[in-house]
């Protein structure tokens, strides 16, 4: 015979001659004679080498353990309390019951969505990450879930997540935000076939997620085609005087053309401009040399306008004096005024005459 001790916090399987005889929890025991006793953590999780269906029918060893039983499409996510602490797979697990709080929840991978009701915390866990695939849908973004290469739903912003397995999970996102796509250095030419560059642009958004990503496909390059072909459209209609007098006619147009088409992209044209319109070298030059004869005659035709101004004037101001002696004595003498204003001095000579001549000039 053989006195044991089994401590709190432990549990003893006695065997005899190899063989499974019965289960000891907390206490003092006697052992018979070819029995022997192995203790075991009942905070460890319980592993041996015996047959376990012999152990189960012992209904104080059942009665001990929680049996845990992992598929092959499945896993266990483990708590102690409420503390995550490991991922079980595929298998049958034996827990102590009685010293910790066990607990588990089971997950069936061969879903793509996670319908168990798991912590964010858990799933971003360095343990349970490789078995989840995720996407992120910003605030300025529509998402499309696609599973095996079907559309399911549409994803507004926020993070999701998903089993990892064989089924083939997508997400794609288009920006929901105002954006501008241009038309740099486009080369066209007008009715009477003057080449010419224009840099145009159009603001735009997108509306319907499903219409951009699903119906069409590169939706952008689509929009761009349809933008440059009302462009040309336009211009190749037009002289370039005309073109030239009516820039704003252009982004009417366009505009005009892309809302009705656009809508169909799933795309709502906001704006569109001209922002420049460059002419080849030679026609340039062309147009500054017309640009400066035009100028030159306006010039002349605003001189020739004030010298026959001025000449009627003249004619007028004669004909007063010539029906008023007093108002050409005035005149006379305001010019005399102006005259003795540049002499500085005056030296007579020759007698009195002079004087004379001075008192009928300056005197009435």
């Amino acid at each position: 015979m053989k006195k044991v001790r089994i401590n709190v916090g432990r549990i003893g399987v006695v065997t005899k001659r190899g063989d499974y005889k019965k289960v000891l929890t907390a206490g003092t025991y006697w052992l018979g004679f070819s029995e022997t006793i192995k203790t075991f953590d009942m905070s460890k999780m319980y592993t041996s080498d015996m047959d376990l269906t012999i152990m189960l029918k012992d209904e104080k060893f059942k009665d001990l353990v929680e049996i845990l039983e992992v598929k092959d499409n499945e896993i266990a996510l483990k708590y102690e309390g409420d503390n995550f602490k490991a991922v079980l797979t595929a298998g049958k697990y034996f827990y102590w019951k009685g010293l910790m709080d066990f607990k588990f929840i089971k997950a069936d991978l061969s879903k793509v969505e996670i319908k168990e009701q798991i912590d964010l915390a858990v799933l971003k866990n360095t343990l349970v990450e490789k078995y989840i695939r995720s996407f992120d849908v910003q605030s300025y973004e529509e998402g499309l879930l696609f599973v095996d290469g079907k559309f399911i739903k549409k994803l507004a912003e926020g993070a999701y997540y998903f089993w990892k397995n064989a089924i083939s999970v997508n997400v794609l996102k288009t920006d929901m935000r105002q954006l501008q796509l241009e038309i740099s250095g486009q080369e066209m030419l007008t009715k009477d076939k003057a080449a010419l560059r224009v840099n145009f642009y159009t603001q735009y958004k997108v509306t319907d997620a499903k219409k951009a990503l699903l119906e069409s496909k590169d939706f952008e390059k689509q929009l761009y085609i349809l933008m440059q072909l009302a462009l040309r459209e336009f211009i190749g209609t037009m002289t370039l005087d005309e073109m030239l007098d009516n820039k704003e006619g252009i982004a009417e147009y366009v505009s005009k053309v892309l809302k009705v088409k656009a809508d169909k992209l799933g795309v709502e044209v906001i704006d569109c401009g001209v922002r420049d319109v460059i002419l080849p070298g030679d026609v340039k030059d062309i147009m500054n040399q017309v640009l400066i004869a035009t100028k030159q005659a306006q010039a002349n035709t605003i001189v020739r306008r004030e010298e026959t101004a001025s000449t009627r004037s003249l004619l007028n101001t004669a004909k007063l004096m010539e029906d008023n002696a007093m108002l050409f004595k005035l005149k006379e003498m305001e010019y005399i005024e102006k005259i003795a204003g540049k002499i500085g001095e005056i030296t007579v000579s020759g007698g009195g005459q002079v004087v004379d001549q001075l008192k009928q000039i300056f005197t009435k």
